[in-house]
């Protein structure tokens, strides 16, 4: 059996101009897995990365780390089935289409652009967020030239394959990604409902580490959301 970690990127830089960096904390998350994966010498075959700055960013501070301790740290390769869901266009197209057609919705989209404070910000965006991605899974909305829900899911399917099938057994693999890629491998995992996908989506902590085993022909889900490097709780973020 083969070993593949899903590592979710730190925290990134939200309401920032620029959402794909990870701000000071999401570096620190980053930082302290590589310390704690290089204290227990942990050697991994492979090493993957989403083409989002703020999951090639997470592996490359993870790789400084192992660098530091004088330990082997594989060459980062780019995969692009590692990227997230399109959330820029998911906002920009299909939020107009949503408020068009739910009231409800449109209520939760003013209840955000009225709030204040980060936290309120964050909460209101939290709930028009979960509501459009509701609809986006249903289908019963689209936009052109945004990633459909079951696009997405086979991408994650296809990304997954991609690592599984390669030559050698035993092999312990990480793979840098984000929340909603999580979600989904979850999802296909456990061969649940679509609908499982989200709700994992929304409890996975930034920087936390999400563990599967496999063959070509299973894979089997061994632990979920984990963060032994973040001792500290007042590290945990959800976006």
């Amino acid at each position: 059996m083969s070993h593949l970690t899903l590592v979710r990127h730190g925290q990134a830089s939200f309401f920032a101009d620029d959402y794909d960096r990870l701000s000071e904390l999401g570096q620190r998350q980053a930082a302290l897995l590589g310390e704690h994966w290089a204290r227990r010498g942990l050697a991994f075959d492979e090493v993957y990365a989403g083409p989002r700055s703020r999951q090639r960013q997470t592996a490359e501070i993870v790789a400084e780390a192992y660098r530091r301790a004088d330990l082997a740290w594989p060459e980062i390769v780019l995969l692009p089935e590692l990227d997230e869901y399109d959330l820029g266009g998911l906002v920009e197209k299909l939020v107009p289409a949503v408020i068009a057609r739910d009231r409800g919705f449109a209520d939760l989209v003013e209840g955000y652009r009225r709030s204040e404070g980060e936290g309120e910000k964050v909460r209101t965006f939290q709930r028009m967020f979960e509501a459009l991605l509701r609809e986006w899974q249903a289908g019963s909305v689209a936009g052109e030239g945004v990633e459909s829900w079951l696009a997405f899911r086979e991408r994650v399917r296809r990304g997954l394959d991609r690592i599984r099938e390669r030559p050698g057994g035993g092999r312990r693999v990480a793979a840098f990604t984000s929340g909603g890629f999580i979600g989904a491998a979850v999802q296909l995992a456990l061969a649940a409902p679509d609908r499982v996908a989200l709700e994992v989506n929304w409890r996975v902590r930034n920087g936390s580490l999400t563990e599967f085993v496999f063959t070509r022909e299973r894979l089997t889900l061994d632990s979920f959301n984990a963060v032994p490097h973040l001792e500290d709780t007042g590290t945990w973020t959800y976006r």
